[in-house]
């Protein structure tokens, strides 16, 4: 397999590879914001959440829901601002895994990556990021 990569270019690949792939952990973890309420630990990302409060209507009361998940729909994350993280960070992280995987590929195909396309893929990495 010929690469048209330097070593600089191979590093700069997996390192690439591995950003993308920590951002995309961090991006679908629910541990962004910890606490505690009604004497329960809690935590939340951007789309997902960990022992949540649901109102339930049979006991008029509010119960703690003690599991993951995400949001039942986009309307229902808290707020305009959270949504629009959300939606960022989610563009952010497929265009870094863009460049991740075209970059792993480069390794493998000789003339896959040219000076022209490597610069263009750092400006969306820089983007993404």
């Amino acid at each position: 397999m010929a690469s048209s990569l330097t070593c600089a270019g191979i590093i700069w690949a997996f390192l690439s590879f591995l950003c993308a792939a920590a951002s995309c952990v961090g991006f679908f973890m629910p541990y962004w914001l910890l606490g505690s309420q009604l004497e329960k630990s809690v935590s939340f990302g951007t789309f997902r959440r960990c022992s949540y409060p649901v109102r339930d209507e049979s006991r008029q009361m509010t119960v703690m829901v003690e599991q993951c998940g995400r949001y039942a729909s986009f309307q229902a994350i808290p707020s305009a601002e959270w949504r629009i993280c959300t939606v960022v960070t989610g563009l952010g992280c497929g265009l870094l895994l863009l460049v991740a995987l075209t970059a792993l590929m480069g390794c493998c195909v000789s003339e896959l990556i040219s000076r022209t396309v490597g610069r263009v893929a750092g400006g969306i990495q820089f983007l993404g990021g």
